[in-house]
């Protein structure tokens, strides 16, 4: 059964025209969300006809969308600051995405450049001292907009950002700007959307689950962001994870958690299919589990 993401949360926000009625949205506070980003975080899951302030319900005091002092667990009302003024939830929803997997020619050399540049986990931090015999056992490439929303990747206009191309792909979707090495653990945090990455806040790491790995706060290693490499990660790319995420934990009841470990003989397709989002997970999952056609080379 999927994880459900508003369980744990200890910060709520409201309609503070409608305090009774259910919240809007929250999240799970970490100590990486300060007041400031609380707001622009805010700005991604709410819409309005009019200014609002955001007010911790306890003291009534509106939080400053400047304040980089960290934000309170506890109940949040969104007042207009117009009579009449409207609030709601966007209808923007996370994409549903499976677990990236390396099939295909053109994804192992996508996985070797980012190998190459890296070296590490950049997420944590730990280096891969066996490299130097290419042993990479628990270190993984991971895509940081999916492979299998390519066609979305291009209608953002998504390629003019990519500067280096190391397959055949019109779109640049498999170059190693658009990847990030991490542990095989975090990397799987990462495509569940527990994790990302702000690219406008020093690219610093939010958690919006539990911290079992210790990452919430740190920053994204240098190695792969070094403004004069062109084989750097893409901060286009990252601020679209970042609002998806956001997208996934905080609005409304949150997205479902996916279960991505399928042992051999289970019953994979009854598992997606019963569960929500099934067509949009089915074309995911499919389209990382089938080697994608590319020249040899």
């Amino acid at each position: 059964m999927p994880g459900n993401r508003s369980l744990i949360r200890n910060v709520h926000f409201f309609d503070g025209s409608k305090p009774d009625d259910p919240p809007l949205g929250g999240l799970y506070l970490n100590p990486s969300v300060t007041k400031k980003k609380f707001h622009r975080m805010l700005k991604i899951v709410i819409a309005a006809d009019c200014p609002y302030r955001v007010r911790l319900r306890e003291t009534e005091v509106p939080l400053s969308p400047n304040d980089d002092e960290p934000l309170e667990s506890g109940h949040y009302d969104l007042v207009t600051d117009t009579p009449g003024g409207r609030i709601w939830l966007t209808g923007e929803r996370c994409i549903a995405r499976s677990f990236s997997r390396t099939v295909s020619q053109r994804d192992r050399r996508f996985r070797e450049q980012v190998r190459q540049r890296d070296g590490k986990c950049v997420i944590t931090g730990l280096v891969n001292r066996a490299a130097f015999i290419d042993e990479w056992t628990s270190f993984e490439a991971a895509h940081i907009f999916p492979l299998s929303h390519e066609e979305l990747f291009r209608s953002l206009g998504y390629p003019q950002y990519v500067t280096n191309r190391c397959d055949d792909s019109p779109t640049g979707i498999n170059s190693c700007q658009n990847g990030l090495l991490m542990r095989s653990n975090i990397h799987q945090q990462f495509d569940s959307y527990n994790f990302a990455i702000d690219p406008d806040d020093d690219y610093k790491i939010t958690c919006f689950r539990i911290d079992l790995d210790g990452i919430d706060g740190r920053t994204l290693d240098p190695v792969c962001r070094d403004p004069n490499d062109e084989k750097r990660v893409i901060d286009e790319f990252l601020r679209w994870h970042f609002r998806q995420t956001v997208l996934a934990n905080m609005k409304a009841n949150g997205e479902p958690i996916f279960e991505f470990d399928f042992p051999d003989g289970s019953d994979m397709v009854g598992e997606i299919l019963s569960g929500p989002r099934a067509a949009e997970r089915m074309e995911a999952e499919l389209f990382s589990r089938l080697p994608r056609v590319s020249p040899i080379s």
